[in-house]
């Protein structure tokens, strides 16, 4: 049974990722009369954060939190590919294509990637830990330049690169009043506060919109969409199947592995809430996130000391390492020797992303289905031991 599902995993999901791949384009390619989409093309099954409704010659994007409940804050614009289209008095109006896209956090560029459309883009704000060789290729090229930081953005560069709009992220506000005062209009990208897998990769369909590439975003999404839930229901049947084999009392509680995420920052623990994305995706990797009981969506400071009366009952830990060093349990254990009393570091149970090594921050919002398998492989090593994994993996040193 192990093996034919295995094998039923590997083929479809190298079947989806062949599928639909975009060809990178050289140039802007011309956007079709915004009336010829179907309305398929603009469903939004999972994001929350934005919508659109198809008008007469136009497009109405909607932008609000996907974390609040209300909504309160709502950011309207009208998508037009003709100046004579007739939208509402005072919403912003932004023709599509968009020649130049400014983007303020490294997030923002996953949407983008996965489209092959780094051609729309004209600034950035940092270079820093940028993985992908065209990316790196513009920015040397002057294709791409950098803005300046939040709070010190470079004016002129921006005024230079005439974007037809410039990405923010509301959690960082710094510096932006300046540019909305040289009439350029912000567009909140909301990806990065939706809790679920898929709807974090759902936005790629917001990028498509802006760039005249809403049919690729939409085929490209249905790959991802079908990948994942190919994985998801895999492990959950595998899991099923060997409960029902072994009965034990004992042995059916340890098919699903405890999981602990974070680490110490100071005094405090950091990680993420029981309804974040960390914990859906440990769920659906056939796994019991630690916080599974908690209603919270973002990050949480816990005490540490109730961290550590609870590490001896997870089966696993998972760390983001944010340094430019590689994380081994020997570097842990000089960050804080109480780490040697955990039963993952006890166990080699350590699952680490070495964001310094792997291009997390730029595609994995676009990848939820990798991620998902990297965590299948680290947590049942016995079902995908042959699986090569590409941001996650078991720290071995």
């Amino acid at each position: 049974m192990k093996k034919t599902l295995l094998l039923f995993l590997a083929c479809s999901i190298a079947m989806i990722s062949c599928k639909n791949k975009p060809s990178e384009k050289s140039e802007h390619s011309e956007y079709s009369e915004i009336s010829e989409y179907s309305d398929s093309t603009y469903s939004i099954r999972y994001a929350q954060g934005f919508k659109v409704e198809r008008h007469n010659g136009w497009l109405s994007l909607e932008i609000s939190d996907p974390q609040s409940f209300n909504h309160a804050d709502t950011y309207r614009f009208a998508l037009v590919s003709s100046d004579d289209a007739k939208t509402p008095a005072g919403m912003p109006r932004i023709k599509v294509p968009v020649k130049n896209v400014v983007c303020t956090t490294t997030l923002q560029l996953s949407g983008f990637l996965k489209l092959q459309a780094l051609n729309y883009i004209s600034g950035i704000m940092s270079a820093k830990r940028l993985f992908s060789p065209t990316l790196k290729q513009y920015i040397d090229e002057g294709k791409i330049v950098k803005v300046g930081k939040e709070g010190d953005f470079d004016v002129e560069l921006i005024l230079a690169s005439q974007p037809s709009a410039i990405l923010v992220s509301l959690s960082k506000r710094g510096g932006f009043d300046k540019l909305e005062d040289l009439g350029f209009p912000l567009i909140p990208y909301m990806g990065y506060q939706e809790t679920s897998p898929l709807a974090q990769a759902e936005w790629i369909k917001f990028v498509g919109l802006l760039t005249g590439q809403a049919q690729e975003a939409d085929s490209l999404f249905n790959a991802i969409e079908q990948s994942y839930l190919s994985a998801r229901d895999t492990i959950q049947s595998y899991l099923q199947t060997h409960t029902a084999e072994t009965p034990s009392s004992k042995e059916a509680t340890t098919n699903r592995p405890n999981v602990l995420y974070g680490k110490l920052h100071g005094d405090n623990w950091y990680a993420m809430g029981g309804e974040s994305f960390i914990s859906k995706i440990c769920k659906d990797a056939g796994a019991r996130y630690f916080m599974v009981n908690d209603n919270r969506t973002g990050g949480v400071n816990l005490d540490f000391e109730n961290i550590y009366a609870m590490a001896n009952n997870v089966d696993y830990w998972i760390i983001q390492n944010k340094s430019h060093t590689a994380l081994t349990y020997q570097s842990l254990l000089e960050e804080d020797e109480r780490y040697a009393d955990f039963r993952p570091w006890k166990e080699h149970h350590i699952v680490c992303c070495d964001m310094s090594q792997t291009p997390i921050n730029e595609l994995s919002p676009m990848e939820p289905d990798t991620i998902l398998l990297d965590f299948i492989h680290a947590f049942h090593p016995e079902f995908m031991n042959d699986y090569h994994p590409k941001y996650y993996q078991i720290i071995c040193r």
